[in-house]
């Protein structure tokens, strides 16, 4: 299988980082955090509206827009993702600490 051909699974956020950077990072910096912010927020109303629709190749093209979007705003900011997750959401849910979240539905974890 060739390496655009890989299945999902063996895709990383690091190796999306990284991919997202080597195709677009030359335009990304040219259009900067705040140009890029609103494409995430446009790319964000775009999968409001698939989730209302329930079409399953809308949504997969929609939630890959808005990761893709996000992965950006990352490499902008020199975020490593795979990082940012781990500290905030590998060792347990970031309000109570439990490894299965027991707060409050009402309360944000």
């Amino acid at each position: 299988m060739s390496e655009s051909n890989q299945p999902a699974s063996s895709l990383t956020v690091a190796d999306l980082q990284q991919r997202i950077q080597e195709m677009f990072g030359h335009k990304d910096q040219q259009r900067g955090v705040d140009g890029t912010f609103m494409w995430f927020m446009e790319e964000v109303g775009e999968l409001a509206a698939a989730l209302r629709t329930r079409d399953r190749e809308e949504l997969l093209g929609e939630f890959a827009d808005v990761l893709a979007w996000l992965v950006t705003l990352a490499n902008l900011t020199d975020i490593d993702l795979e990082e940012a997750v781990y500290h905030k959401y590998c060792v347990g849910c970031p309000r109570c600490r439990k490894p299965v979240c027991e707060c409050q539905m009402s309360a944000k974890p």
